[in-house]
């Protein structure tokens, strides 16, 4: 069923603030005409490579075998990441979390959440009843799992050498509509008409520029220990299937992040901004957000400096997440004390709880066996054809990407 002119102008203004689109008539053909106006230009990666400053840096040298311990380790980290801030999902701040834990006994966040706490919430997760410390028995199914596991099928069936077409055939196969979300979802939507001849106008993304390639990226580091320039490049591969502009460069930055945390890089934000348009608002986000952090006597005042200048970019905006994620990092003890400390910060509390744990895992080792055990080794997912279920075993599959 086609949208009405008045649904049509409702998500054409998602993505313009242009008050010429009130002149526009209320057909489906002129508001259809108006949108291919804003669809940007397609980027190439050679665009974007120009625009940064490390793509000629030779890798960094690891010992592969050495590292494919490191690489389960961030894989089963960013589950219990993703896991953690699952239910807290409701795009919250420090203070509302603070509010609603503190009287559990659970702030600062030190394990997953019990029920009553949960239950504090100002909303609930529809899936916290899988989440919650009496009940976790599995890996509750998650985008941010599914994708990760569908960029490890690509790179184990197609290496380095993987197409935009090779991801549509893994997302028509294995992607329910309703598990994805934004881009992904149109493009999924799209991907399914084009095999029956029957595309239409000029797709309109909304939320292009959010974090959902970003929390697909985690593959692409792993699979490239050392090399973040390749990790970026595989991750704007896969990025640019549905985003643009900043939801594809912080793709490539978390993909170089993870690739440089994997050879023992300290300073893995400062490093993997190379990897991305220096001259670009997310890369000044970066920067700023790095001497915030690198000045910041305590995490707690980092992530104040950092929510209120950023305020305006809540859930999934990427710039407020990607400052947080700095704030993390930089103030983790280890890899659980990291994945709580992100979690606190709010916003999108599983997406970018699950990438630090990506990062945290690959830098500081194991999480505690007391994080793993409550999954009994069961991992739920909604992907379709895929029926490996032992999380040790696809940890174990992630670890053997590399050389990819």
């Amino acid at each position: 069923m086609l949208p009405t002119p008045d649904q049509y102008r409702g998500l054409v203004r998602q993505l313009t603030s242009d008050p010429a689109l009130e002149d526009v008539p209320a057909s489906l053909d002129a508001l259809a005409s108006f949108a291919e106006g804003l669809v940007p230009p397609d980027e190439t990666f050679d665009d974007v490579r120009a625009r940064g400053d490390g793509f000629d840096d030779p890798p960094l040298p690891i010992d592969v075998d050495a590292v494919r311990p490191k690489i389960e380790a961030a894989f089963v980290a960013r589950v219990c990441g993703c896991m953690l801030g699952k239910p807290f999902e409701i795009d919250p701040t420090m203070a509302e979390l603070r509010e609603a834990l503190e009287p559990h006994g659970e702030w600062p966040l030190r394990f997953y959440p019990t029920e009553a706490a949960v239950k504090s919430l100002k909303h609930l997760q529809g899936q916290w009843r899988e989440l919650v410390r009496e009940k976790i028995a599995h890996v509750a199914p998650d985008d941010d799992i599914n994708y990760t596991i569908i960029a490890m099928l690509a790179l184990e069936a197609k290496g380095r050498d993987f197409t935009h077409d090779d991801l549509k055939r893994l997302w028509l196969y294995n992607l329910p509509v309703l598990a994805t979300f934004g881009p992904e979802r149109t493009r999924l939507l799209r991907s399914g008409l084009e095999t029956l001849d029957l595309v239409g106008p000029a797709v309109l993304n909304p939320g292009s520029e959010l974090c959902g390639a970003l929390i697909r990226a985690d593959a692409y580091g792993y699979a490239c220990p050392g090399d973040p320039a390749r990790a970026a490049e595989l991750a704007f591969r896969d990025a640019s299937f549905t985003h643009s502009g900043t939801g594809v460069y912080g793709s490539m930055f978390v993909a170089a992040a993870i690739a440089l945390a994997l050879a023992g890089e300290r300073e893995v934000f400062s490093v993997a901004s190379r990897f991305v348009p220096k001259d670009s608002g997310f890369a000044a986000t970066v920067r700023h957000c790095i001497d915030v952090v690198d000045r910041a006597a305590r995490f707690e005042d980092a992530y104040a400096t950092i929510h209120d200048r950023y305020i305006e970019y809540g859930h999934c905006k990427i710039h407020q997440e990607i400052g947080t994620l700095i704030n993390t990092v930089r103030f983790a003890t280890d890899t659980a004390d990291g994945i709580c400390k992100q979690v606190m910060q709010g916003n999108d509390t599983d997406s970018f709880g699950a990438t630090a744990g990506s990062i945290l895992g690959a830098l500081h080792g194991p999480i505690e066996e007391s994080w793993v055990a409550p999954f009994n080794d069961d991992v739920h997912t909604a992907l379709a054809s895929f029926h490996e279920r032992s999380l040790s075993k696809i940890a174990q599959r992630m670890a053997a990407l590399p050389p990819a």
